[in-house]
Parts: structure tokens; sequence; C-alpha cells
């Protein structure tokens, strides 16, 4: 018996691989196990969508004292001239608490580091909720995992209403009329079409988050009618799908009057280099939409943010939102993220590090916690995505596009699949109920899942052996590792190179089993862990043969995100992309890929729908798009003293949790309240100006 040892999670998991006599067969495919039953996920209160909020006007409104102070010095207008004509109003009845009261502060520990403010043009500011904290988009989706499914859409936000043209290739939007920036100046149409026309669909911008032409529908345009209207052309007709994807992070303009002048098209000399990196993470006080501004920033140390004088949302009473006055990102690492939050030092944390679910649990059991936990569903999900393009992305050398073309082949794809322990690998995870088999593609339990169209290549390491001689590979120099064919790569050893982030000890650790599993198959792969940007323009540019990630949205709500599913675009999808021609050298089955996808986007009737992602999931497994490894619920842990914290809000669905508790709803009792504000009965300053700015 050969046995091969990787550490996972702080522990080592010995894995041993019996080398059984040759089988005459190879083990076929058939359905996944259930996943196991786990008690401790969380329900939402399901309710309908116009039971969150509303637009419309109050008799009065109302704002914190010291507020109020800044607008009697004359340094700033009455709340009711800072609102919009028709705020956008959060109703008390969906209030897990109800009416809050001002004050206090949320400390949020996060592991990135913020480049700059220019999310437009692709600066990270360093994930953990800054975003979310600072950005407004078109729509919203994050408190969809508590909305009726019969009534399941995209909510309305910076666009409060829309309808559509009778023939459905056009869409009328309204935006909140007298909406403001954090300086004051309007929000208007001049916002999201230099968004649009500058950054989504200027060859030379790529926003954060990927936001292309291709994910709006080929052909698209969008253009102004006057300061509040945006008309939005589409060649299929009703392609609703499109409104998910008006969410964050694909349109959520920055303001306009900051960056236009910034940007080459309008800056002679400029370059696009100098516009992405015009506003950096000094520069304090960028004008935002969101419900709190960045006044402070030490490098390795915290970003300090206030709350915003002219956001533009209410409770039903009148009172002025956010009821937090500071938000806090002490910049530290991911997983001291999840150590402070459960000690009390921080008060928030996404927990998703499954090697630190035991611990958690344990010290959440004590009366005395600080922090409370609470799990959701199993929407965590890890890929092995082997690169699938064949035409030059990513600019391969020779034992690059040997591997490309090994990825190509689907005996090859198989062999990997079945080498794949997927039930140890899990359990060297966490033990317990928590992970689940995951074979790939759309996740078990989730609206669109079928168990029946998913296939499931069981760990089979003779199977993966002789799949990988039908592949044309052996080991020819005796050394245990396979060799290309000769005339290929120089009949070299098969090497491939694994790119994972370093960042999440979770992605590491999968890596490094996949690594350890692959050896009794005669296959070197050699890890290239990378932290942050390095990794997002890795993988962003296609350089990698093998990648681990953890899957987006799409593959649990489908509905959001769905151009991503398959490569619909030549620069849509993470795994296969155009090469420097600008197209796609698709296999037959990711066409049909493809097809299925788009086919899901063009109707709304539901029972294709359901169809298609059948065939959609049957092609995704069968083939391999991506190689499942895992799948595990993640857990909410958040201070005992915030209150109005929904129930079943899950770690990530539509949205990261940051979004679906609806941070500006959140509030600290007054008895609850903590002096943990470091700029006290302060505001934002003028944009580029040091700081905040005090009476």
């Amino acid at each position: 018996m050969r046995k091969h040892l990787f550490a996972l999670g702080g522990a080592g998991l010995l894995l041993g691989v019996s080398i059984f006599a040759a089988q005459a067969q190879i083990v076929p495919p058939t359905t996944p196990p259930d996943p196991p039953k786990f008690d401790a996920q969380g329900t939402p209160v399901f309710v309908g969508a116009k039971d969150l909020y509303e637009y419309g006007t109050l008799p009065e409104y109302h704002e914190p004292d010291f507020v109020k102070a800044f607008v009697d010095a004359g340094k700033l207008p009455p709340v009711a001239e800072r609102l919009p004509k028709e705020p956008l109003i959060f109703k008390a009845s969906n209030m897990p608490d109800g009416i809050g009261v001002y004050g206090d502060v949320m400390r949020h520990v996060i592991g990135g580091r913020p480049e700059g403010w220019n999310y437009m043009g692709g600066q990270s500011q360093g994930w953990g909720g800054v975003d979310n904290s600072t950005m407004e988009c078109l729509t919203r989706t994050g408190p969809l995992f508590e909305v009726k499914a019969e009534e399941l859409a995209p909510l309305p936000n910076l666009a409060k209403s829309w309808e559509w043209s009778d023939d459905g290739h056009q869409l009328t939007m309204h935006l909140v009329e007298g909406a403001k920036w954090s300086d004051g100046v309007e929000f208007t149409t001049e916002d999201a079409i230099f968004y649009w026309e500058d950054n989504v669909i200027d060859p030379n911008v790529t926003p954060l988050n990927g936001a292309s032409p291709e994910m709006f529908g080929e052909g698209t345009k969008l253009e102004a009618l006057d300061k509040y209207t945006l008309l939005w052309t589409f060649k299929e007709a009703f392609p609703k799908q499109y409104l998910y994807q008006m969410a964050h992070g694909n349109f959520c303009p920055g303001p306009a009057h900051i960056f236009k002048p910034l940007h080459p098209k309008y800056k002679a000399g400029a370059t696009y280099d100098e516009y992405k990196n015009a506003i950096p993470p000094t520069y304090m006080n960028i004008p935002v939409m969101g419900a709190w501004v960045p006044v402070e920033y030490r490098p390795d140390d915290i970003i300090v943010l206030r709350r915003n004088p002219y956001y533009w949302k209410v409770d039903d009473k009148g009172n002025q939102l956010p009821y937090l006055n500071e938000v806090h990102f002490r910049l530290s690492t991911w997983a001291d993220r999840d150590v402070q939050a459960v000690a009390g030092t921080g008060d928030f944390s996404n927990l998703e590090q499954a090697e630190s679910y035991v611990e958690a649990l344990k010290r959440s059991a004590d009366p005395n916690a600080p922090a409370r936990l609470a799990f959701g569903a199993r929407t965590i999900g890890y890929t092995l995505y082997p690169n699938l393009s064949g035409n030059g992305w990513g600019e391969p050398d020779a034992r690059g596009q040997a591997i490309r073309e090994l990825n190509r082949n689907a005996d090859f794809r198989k062999a990997i699949t079945y080498a794949i322990d997927r039930q140890r690998l899990g359990e060297a995870l966490v033990k317990g109920p928590f992970t689940a088999i995951y074979p790939g593609g759309l996740y078990a339990g989730t609206t669109y899942y079928d168990k029946e169209s998913t296939v499931y290549y069981p760990f089979s390491l003779e199977s993966a052996k002789e799949l990988l001689a039908k592949a044309g590979l052996a080991d020819t120099d005796g050394n245990g590792v396979v060799n290309f064919p000769a005339g290929t790569a120089g009949g070299a050893d098969v090497e491939i190179t694994l790119l994972a982030n370093a960042d999440y000890q979770t992605d590491k650790n999968l890596a490094e089993g996949v690594i350890a599993m692959m050896e009794p198959l005669g296959i070197r792969v050699i890890a290239n862990f990378l932290t942050g940007t390095q990794h997002d323009a890795t993988y962003q540019s296609g350089k990698f043969d093998w990648r681990v990630a953890r899957n987006g949205s799409e593959l649990i709500s489908v509905v959001q995100n769905t151009s991503a599913l398959a490569p619909t675009g030549p620069q849509v999808n993470g795994s296969h992309r155009a090469g420097t021609d600008g197209t796609l050298d698709l296999l037959p089955w990711e066409q049909e890929l493809v097809d299925s996808v788009n086919a899901f986007i063009a109707t709304d009737d539901a029972a294709k729908r359901s169809e298609l992602m059948k065939t959609y999931q049957k092609l995704y497994t069968e083939n391999l798009f991506g190689i499942g490894l895992t799948q595990y619920p993640g857990a909410l842990i958040i201070n005992k003293r915030f209150a109005n914290i929904p129930a079943g809000a899950p770690i990530y669905m539509f949205q990261w949790a940051e979004d679906n508790i609806i941070r500006e709803r959140v509030y600290v009792p007054t008895d609850k309240q903590q002096a943990y504000e470091l700029h006290p009965n302060t505001l934002p300053g003028e944009p580029g100006s040091a700081g905040a700015a005090s009476l």
C-alpha cells in the first residue's frame, strides 16, 4: 500500500490508496449520493418583495442630532433637501427588531487590501464588504433570499421602476429622482452612461467584477432619454435575466463628475493605466451612493467609513438611514476575521473556511460568548477548473499548450475526476455533516438542481489509470510520472500548474489535496499559490493550466450572472475565453452548453427553464466542464449586540451576507452601544480632503 500525506486544516490527513488488481472495466458513472442531513441550517421568513420597501414621500424626516448640528451651523442643507423626491422607504413591518436608533460601529476584519476607489476601472477596494458599503447599483439582489419564490425578481434600487415595450426589445428604466452623491452632486443618467460607454464597453477598461457587454446581451444598447430615464435596447425579447446583471457588482456606477475628467477619452494625454489608478486608497471622501464614505485609511491597519449625510434611504418613520454612524475594516487576514468575530474584537464574519467550524461552534455555544453563529444552506462549492482554451489565451508555451490539448480530451478529464476521492477531501476539511460530495455544476438543494441529470464519476484509481492510458499517456521513463507522447512537448513528464488563492486556507488545502491525489495517477501537479491582485491578474489573463476556485453565484441561483454559466461570449467565462484573434474554440458539447444557457436567458417559461437546466447539468457533469470537489454551508458570525439581522441570512447566495442582512437597517440598541467610533460627531469632508469634517 502506498500512502500519501498532505496537510489540511492544520492537521495531517493520511490518504491511503490501495492498488487493487486491474479491473476489466471502467467503473460506470452514476448519480451522486444525497448530501448528509444538516439540522443546523437557519430558515428565512419569506415575504413579498413589496413587504421589504417602497418609494414615496413622508410628512417629515429625521437625522442624528450631531448631523442636525451641521445643518444648524449652515454647513449642510436640511435633511428633507438632501433626500430625493421619493426616497426608498424600508418598512418596519419587515424589520426583525423594528425601527432602530442611531449610533455605534460595525467592526469588520478583512484580508484584502484596497488598490484605490476606481471600481469601474478595475481597482479592488479590499473586499469583505467595503464595496457594498460605498456603492449602490441599479438593482439589488442580496435580500432576495427571503423573497417568496413566486415573486423572485431583482429588486429596484437606484432604478426605482421600469417597464417593457410591447415587443419586449426595449426597457425604459426610471432612476430615483434627486438622489445625490455623498458630496451633494445629483446622481443622474450621466453617471450610468459614463459607466456603460466609457467603462463596460470600452475594450481598454475592465471593471473589477469583470462586467462586459456580453453580460447584458450581444448588441445591447443603452441611452439616456433625460436626466432620470434610461432606455435599454436588446436583441432578445423580454430578457429579464439582465436585470440581475444590473445589481452588485456589474452595474454600480461611480461618480462621473470625479472620474470622467480623468478618462483618456476626455483628458488629453491620459493613459488607461493612469485612469485606473488616479484615485488611490489614500484619497479620502470619494463621493459614493452607499451608506458610508471612506474618511480614513492607514495602510495595513484600517479603513474607516462615516455615515453618508446624503444617503437616499429612510425607514417608514422618516429616519434617514443608516442607523450605524461608522464602519471599520481592520486590515488583517481572512482567517483572523473569524477569530476576531468569535472573540468579540470584530463584529461580523462570513465563516467560510470549513477548517474553523468545530472550534467556532464550541465557542459560540458558551452562553457568555459575544457572538452568535448561524449556518445557512450549502452554498459554498469548490471546483477544479481545467483551462479549456486551445486558442492561445494566456500565451502558453509548448508545455502549456500540450496541457490545454489534454484538458480538451474527454478521457483525460474523466481520468482526473475518477482519481479524486471527494468523500475524504471533504472530511479532511471538517468532520461531521457539513461537506457533501459535489460532482460539479448546479448545487444540490438549489432550485434548478436535478439529481437524475447529474453525472457522477465515483472514486476509482483503476478507472482513472485506464482512461489515462486511453488518452495516450504512459510512464515511458519509469520515474512514476506519465509522459507526453513522443513528439509532444519533447515527450517530457506531464507537469501541470495548479492556481489557487493563497489568501484562503481552504483554497490552499483543497489544492494540496488535489495535488496529492494526482500523484498515484502519475501526474505531477505543481502548486501556484498567489495572493490578492496577483492571483486575480493571473487568472484573468489565462495564465494557468488548472485552478481550484470557489464558484460564483450563477451555480446557486442560476438566474443571476447566468451568462457566466458557459462561455457565452469571448470574455465571459473563467475557464474558456477567446484567444488573441478574439474567437472562441468551443468543443461541440461546450456549444450545446452555451445554447442551453442562451435559451434559458431568452425564455420566461418556468417549465422550459427547468428542462434547459437539466440539459445544462447533464452536459456540464457528463463532459466535466469543471470537476467538482466539495460543497458545504457557511455560517454568519455576528456580535449579539446588533439588531435587525434577518433570520436564515446566508453568507452567500445572490450576494454576500454584508448585503443580505441589509446593513443600512442594522442597529445597536442604546443600552448595548459601545464607544467604538474613531471619528465621533464628524461627517465626510470635501472629495480629496484629509479625513472627516467636524464643526
